[in-house]
């Protein structure tokens, strides 16, 4: 334990510094929004300057009932007419009966594009419309376990005002809103395997519903849409089947609202709403801040025969063949405006407005006889409408400048001084224009008109300023904070090159190339890499394309590497075929950042692009279904070799159970197929049962290298041999569970990894030499540990990840699974995103002393564990410049248009990446010390 303790308390030191920075910069960067314990009262309409109306609460109820159906991920183009895009996809014009309505009652039916403020995933969207509030980034981590909603909120007004609300879908609701609801049939929402449960539940209590009377407010979430994008993609089979499904179930709700929307009938003055939380990209992702993930729509509609609205009032794009258009509205309007068309207080936090085109499709104050359409020369009742709705939006002003106030009281640092001063002019002089509207009321109705237009505008301009001030400065940076995070991450780098300069004074390790030819050139060509890299992460446009940069730079050192072999003429097949590997593996990037490489369906109907060549579709399939066996076949040779050869004790069982797992994952890929008639016998044992057995077998197999040597002492005299094979053993017991989440392409990326290992490991010594004299001094050089970190990087895209909430593979963690528990999911995702990149990359780094010493009979074993120590030590250092590289990034940008899309998530990955990497090597120089 103390030759140990001689090395790992460096390890200790940086593990310790970096978890400190990343907590301090964390809380300075990514401090959520003050959410405020206040509510909104019916009695607080006192405090208010505005006209209120006849009713007890803050504006007069325009519905009596409610039918919310959320369409979770609905993109735009599922909704708008083909004919407002460019290009007809097969996805489109699925939703007939919403665009027939919006065609055929323009004045009570509307289709509106929701634009939703990222990050897009279901949780901050659910928070957003309920709160009427502004998502906070921090909350990404609770889209696993949603804690209960303390801020303010619509569904918390309807309950405290006495409205019955009964929810059916996704459980998200009642874990955001526990004891809210007078009824609930909450479904599990985690296994984006199953796209019909809970669309299932939500049919067989929506239609019933309609026909109840215990309720005021109806939630339906359905689910199937996103998790056919999740699992299939925007264009697939299941996704329109899925729409289809929607599109029939929609005409049933609509007709039964329709027959009993009669005079004295259940749903005569009842609203329609049909709408998506966020919506999605091609490749069913959402969670970032592209026009299609943040581009949803709203459906509304109303059961009576309603005028038009103003033009004044309408943000429309006109569909120029047929009489439809369609407006845009944020979807942080939408609580401030259901409430006010419910007659509830608005959400106390929220700083939405009240739309005026949603609001007019419900309101009837100027309501016309029936079969009369709205004339523009009536303006005595457009007038009484105005004045309504400037009653409504003075109302809205007057709680968004309390909550401002308020909050930047008791928020540390608030907005600032400058900005207050502005929303309180802009406020004033809004109330100036109401105020003035008094001396206008016997004058002509023109004046009148536009006095109250006037008015409204200047209501506009109020919110609209809150709104963009919010957007643009509502995160806290606290500077200080994120500074000595930056500091504490510099030291860190700087007791990183203190161990490495101690190891090397002390222990006669040197980067040399000899005494007295100073610097090696692989340690410049690897420090100039190093640099480059991380330099490359203050563009975001080189972080978008991260993967291919460094694959460029890995090509680069290959190059460099076949270079050192023509001059030597040695090692020429190794030299080509690493710089051939990274060809393959930027090709694998390449098909990675489409997210399906891993399914025999992307593979059929990629293969023309992905091979360049024309080919039978039924060939590639076929070949896509066996050369991922083949490659297990490999695998499972190699590990038997190594068994033949090599291992022995304990390591023999781990590396059987390996191969039994190798075994179980192709049983598992043929259950899954459709080619093999095997497949038939397989199906219902394959599903669960045997991914639960490879996760079995391999946490016995890491008890076992865990415990055994604890109480058994083996002979250790052969160092080297037992450091291979410890090597060997911990692989095979980590691969098997990687690749069988990694699916069909894990075992292809683990035979790559294999591969492109050996040939690093043969490269190392081209360049290095050793120098004799008085005391013998080791050259090592930095150049492979460079090449290896690369390739891990490379590992990550080219699986199908990237540095983004929706670049997550959350359908690897419910593979042997049908139900979501939280901790076995959370693990599962955690092997799958970080398994080739962190997990094996880590414990595969001894492989580059390992592997050259069973060959070099002649190194003491002292030297050959300083070595694997500073193997361990390089590799750290170089995570640990390009995570620096980010945080800085990070505080530099902290203004840009993309930082909570595209620049924090990169540093929330990269600072996971790395205390992940330090804990790993903290354990791995425990297993292998």
């Amino acid at each position: 334990m103390w030759g140990w303790w001689r090395f790992g308390k460096w390890t200790v030191l940086i593990m310790f510094l970096h978890i400190v920075a990343v907590l301090i910069f964390t809380k300075g960067f990514l401090l959520t929004r003050t959410e405020l314990p206040h509510s909104s009262h019916c009695s607080d309409l006192s405090q208010s300057p505005c006209h209120s109306s006849s009713s007890s609460c803050w504006t007069k109820p325009a519905v009596d009932r409610l039918i919310i159906i959320v369409l979770d991920a609905l993109r735009f183009d599922f909704v708008a007419p083909s004919s407002f895009f460019e290009q007809k996809q097969p996805w489109m014009d699925r939703l007939k009966v919403l665009q027939r309505m919006a065609l055929e009652n323009p004045s009570s039916a509307k289709i509106f594009k929701a634009i939703a403020d990222p990050p897009t995933t279901s949780l901050q969207r659910l928070k957003g419309l309920t709160t009427g509030a502004l998502p906070t980034f921090i909350d990404v981590g609770n889209s696993f376990g949603a804690p209960a909603i303390v801020e303010d909120n619509f569904i918390k007004q309807l309950i405290q005002n006495g409205k019955r609300v009964v929810m059916m879908g996704d459980d998200t609701w009642t874990q955001l809103f526990p004891d809210h609801f007078n009824k609930s049939y909450p479904y599990p929402s985690f296994n984006v395997k199953d796209l019909d449960t809970v669309d299932n539940g939500c049919i067989e209590h929506l239609l019933p519903s309609l026909h109840q009377q215990d309720w005021d407010v109806l939630i339906a979430h359905f689910l199937g849409v996103d998790h056919a994008g999740h699992i299939y993609g925007v264009d697939s089979i299941p996704m329109i089947e899925k729409l289809d499904q929607y599109n029939a179930v929609l005409e049933k709700v609509i007709e039964e609202l329709q027959n009993q929307s009669g005079p004295g009938k259940l749903h005569e003055n009842s609203l329609l709403l049909v709408m998506g939380d966020h919506g999605q990209t091609l490749n069913g992702d959402h969670g970032g801040g592209s026009p299609e993930e943040v581009e949803t729509s709203i459906f509304a509609m109303s059961f009576k025969d309603l005028p038009y609205l103003p033009s004044e009032f309408v943000s429309s794009s006109c569909e120029p063949s047929k009489n439809m258009c369609i407006s845009s509205i944020p979807q942080l309007d939408f609580a401030v405006t259901v409430s006010s068309l419910l007659g509830v207080p608005f959400p106390f936090g929220s700083i939405g407005r009240v739309n005026p085109e949603l609001y007019a499709l419900a309101v009837g104050t100027w309501n016309l006889d029936d079969n009369i359409t709205w004339n523009n020369q009536d303006e005595t009742k457009l007038e009484e409408w105005l004045q309504n709705y400037v009653n409504v939006i003075c109302t809205n002003s007057w709680q968004v400048k309390r909550y401002i106030d308020v909050y930047s009281a008791s928020s540390v640092i608030g907005f600032s001084s400058e900005d207050l001063f502005h929303i309180s002019d802009l406020y004033s002089e809004a109330e100036e224009n109401r105020l003035n509207s008094t001396f206008y009321n016997n004058e002509s109705s023109n004046t009148s008109l536009a006095v109250l237009k006037r008015q409204i505008g200047a209501y506009f301009e109020f919110l609209s300023y809150v709104a963009e001030l919010a957007r643009s400065k509502w995160t806290e940076f606290n500077l200080k904070m994120m500074g000595t995070g930056i500091g504490i991450m510099l030291l860190s780098l700087y007791c990183h090159i203190l161990a490495i300069r101690k190891l090397n004074k002390s222990y006669g390790v040197s980067l040399l190339l000899s005494r007295d030819s100073g610097i090696s050139f692989g340690l410049l060509l690897a420090s100039f890499t190093v640099l480059m890299r991380a330099s490359s992460l203050l563009s975001n446009s080189y972080i978008l394309k991260e993967g291919k940069v460094a694959n460029f730079l890995l090509a680069t050192t290959s190059i460099a590497t076949l270079r050192f072999s023509f001059m030597k003429n040695k090692m020429l097949l190794e030299a080509a075929t690493f710089l051939l590997l990274t060809f393959i593996f930027r090709i694998a990037i390449e098909v990675g950042l489409y997210k399906q490489a891993s399914t025999s369906q992307f593979m059929s109907a990629s293969s023309s692009w992905v091979l360049g060549i024309s080919i039978s579709e039924s060939l590639w399939t076929f070949m896509a279904e066996i050369v991922p066996i083949l490659a297990l076949i490999i695998l499972g040779c190699f590990l038997y070799k190594a068994i033949s050869s090599y291992c022995w004790g304990i390591a023999k069982c781990v590396i059987m159970g390996t191969i039994l797992s190798y075994l179980l994952i192709a049983l598992h890929w043929i259950s899954e197929s459709n080619i093999l008639d095997l497949a038939h016998f397989l199906k219902g044992f394959g599903k669960n049962y045997i991914p639960r057995t490879i996760y079995s077998i391999g946490l016995g197999q890491l008890s076992l290298l865990a415990f055994v040597p604890l109480f058994s002492k083996e002979e250790t005299s052969n160092y080297k041999g037992s450091l291979f094979v410890k090597m060997i053993s911990i692989l095979s017991a980590c691969s098997s569970t990687v690749i069988i989440l990694q699916g069909k392409q894990g075992a292809l990326v683990a035979l790559g990894s294999l591969l492109a290992g050996y040939c690093m490991t043969r490269l190392q010594g081209i360049e290095q030499h050793t120098v004799r004299g008085a005391a013998e001094i080791s050259i090592l050089d930095p150049l492979p540990i460079l090449q290896w970190s690369l390739l891990a990087v490379c590992l990550f895209f080219a699986t199908g990840h990237w540095c983004a909430f929706d670049g997550l593979r959350y359908g690897a963690a419910f593979i042997g699974f049908d139900e979501f528990v939280l901790i076995p999911q959370a693990i599962l995702l955690t092997i799958d995103t970080f398994g080739f990149s962190h997990i094996l990359s880590v414990f595969g780094l001894p492989l580059f002393v390992a592997f050259s010493s069973m060959f070099n009979q002649t190194e003491h074993r002292s030297l050959f564990s300083i070595k694997l120590f500073w193997i361990f030590l390089v590799y750290g250092l170089i995570t640990a410049v390009t995570v620096t590289i980010t945080i800085v990034c990070v505080a530099i940008q902290r203004r840009h248009l993309m930082v909570w899309g595209l620049f924090a998530p990169k540093f929330v990955f990269d600072v996971v990446g790395l205390i992940l990497t330090d804990v790993l090597i903290f354990v791995a120089s425990i297993y292998y010390f």
